[in-house]
């Protein structure tokens, strides 16, 4: 069984894995509270991190975590990268500190 909740596709189709209720396999610490949302892509062509999803793609994401928030409306969209611990102990979780690039966006200041 795949570890995410939902898949986007490239052509925008969300395709379902885990159940909501399920915890997935998509983040260590977290998986038992979050929802894991995979977007196909996020790589360029040697393999380095990308912002390259398509229009499709954040048209399903918006409509997803829109349909999310009802369901969950104490919940916040945070990237897989936002859930890096914080290493220094600063109280940030800064660039360096990212165990991951995905989803190679800014999930905050794209909502």
């Amino acid at each position: 069984m795949i570890g995410y909740h939902a898949v986007i596709r490239r052509s925008g189709e969300i395709e379902f894995g885990r159940h909501f209720d399920d915890g997935g396999a998509h983040v260590i610490g977290h998986n038992f509270r979050s929802v894991g949302i995979c977007l196909v892509g996020g790589v360029d062509a040697a393999g380095e991190p990308e912002n390259n999803f398509t229009a499709e793609q954040f048209e399903s994401l918006r409509a997803l975590i829109d349909m999310l928030q009802r369901a969950y409306p104490n919940a916040t969209a945070l990237g897989h990268r936002d859930l890096s611990p914080d290493i220094d102990g600063d109280g940030l979780v800064s660039e360096a500190e990212w165990l991951k690039d995905c989803p190679c966006f800014d999930v905050r200041d794209w909502l």
